[in-house]
């Protein structure tokens, strides 16, 4: 399984003015072969270093700074095909595709870059880095980051590391292969809902409150709309950065979460079974003032790091049809909106059964999953 790392640099000033031109000089000769690329419509890797190696050579860039250059040219327009095959830039003359070809792809001059073992090396009993640049190798460039992501980069790292350059700070991010376990035989199942209000409930009633992250959200909505009323540069430069202070904390709040609920059923030996939320905004009604929470809300975040954290441990996750989850009553199976009168509670209005609305809809996805591990692990007659 291929993870990332994410280590903080902390270069001297000299040394970021050094890693600043480098990052500069390997995006200009980026966009230049780009170029090259369109108008002679070769895309392809080895067929691009023909008439485009020499001259990157000829500018000062190292022989492997020069071929990954290449590589980022035509990995870049591999992409670009690949979305306008599957349709994500809409049909033949539409005016998004028709802007994406008709004009070479461009290149930051901060975008990042990538560096292998040849050009980039690694000295973690001091925590340092030694690193081509357009000045020549840099040597004690050094770096930190959390116990955890320094262990991982110290035993799992393979393939190339990304130079980058974020908001006046540097960064390297490292690709490492981690081995997966086996899946376990679960004992039981872990039901998880998603929700609005409440990020996750859990079928053990565990309930990870969004109290704080609500507000949270509805101060930045304030700012923002203050900020989108005045229509200046700087409102537009600011919007943006709290654009992404905001996915930064509602990555965190997603990551502690399904930190947790893989913990548990690492733990206890059970699966966990999420519902599939698969086009809920097209087929969910909500009401007016939290349209924005569920259209902005990443719910398939929460359910890839669920994913990737379980896989790493060997814990199995099952998808569960979403349908009337919360409706449902999960001792008598009557299904009636009525069942939930309001957001919070649910009654079945046939045997009674009352609690949390999301600690039942939770149970409902729990024995949706015991059902469905059942069917699929019926051994089939014919092999008998």
């Amino acid at each position: 399984m291929r993870l990332v790392v994410q280590v903080k640099l902390l270069p001297t000033a000299e040394q970021a003015a050094a890693l600043r031109s480098t990052l500069h000089a390997c995006n200009d000769a980026a966009a230049d072969v780009s170029r090259v690329a369109f108008e002679t419509g070769v895309f392809r890797e080895y067929a691009l270093r023909k008439p485009t190696y020499l001259a990157l050579k000829a500018r000062g860039l190292g022989a492997q700074a020069a071929q990954h250059v290449i590589k980022k040219v035509a990995d870049a327009y591999a992409t670009l095909q690949a979305t306008i095959r599957s349709g994500n830039l809409g049909p033949m003359g539409a005016k998004r595709r028709v802007k994406a070809e008709s004009k070479p792809i461009g290149f930051r001059y901060d975008a990042a870059q990538p560096f292998d073992d040849r050009c980039l090396s690694w000295q973690h009993d001091v925590g340092t880095v030694s690193i081509w640049t357009v000045a020549g190798r840099m040597k004690n460039l050094r770096f930190t980051g959390s116990a955890n992501q320094l262990t991982t980069l110290r035993t799992h790292r393979c393939g190339e590391s990304d130079l980058v350059h974020r908001n006046g700070k540097w960064f390297l991010i490292a690709t490492c292969d981690i081995s997966e376990k086996p899946e376990i035989e679960p004992v039981d199942w872990i039901g998880v809902d998603r929700g609005i209000v409440n990020v996750a409930t859990t079928s053990d009633l565990d309930n990870f409150q969004g109290r704080r992250l609500q507000r949270y959200r509805r101060w930045h909505a304030r700012i923002r709309a203050e900020l989108q009323a005045k229509r200046t540069k700087s409102s537009r430069r600011r919007l943006k950065r709290r654009s992404k202070r905001e996915a930064r904390h509602a990555a965190q709040v997603n990551h502690r979460v399904a930190k947790q609920v893989v913990a548990v059923a690492e733990r206890t030996g059970r699966g966990i079974a999420l519902e599939d939320l698969g086009g809920i905004r097209d087929r969910v009604t909500v009401s007016r003032h939290q349209r924005a929470t569920l259209t902005t809300w990443p719910f398939h975040q929460l359910e890839q790091h669920i994913r990737y954290k379980a896989k790493r441990v060997g814990v199995p996750v099952l998808l569960i049809d979403a349908h009337y989850t919360s409706q449902m009553c999960p001792r008598c199976r009557h299904t009636e909106r009525r069942n939930r009168p309001t957001r919070d509670q649910f009654c079945c209005r046939r045997c009674g059964l009352a609690g949390p609305a999301d600690v039942v809809a939770a149970v409902n996805v729990r024995n949706r999953a015991r059902s469905v591990w059942v069917h699929v692990n019926v051994p089939d007659p014919k092999a008998v």
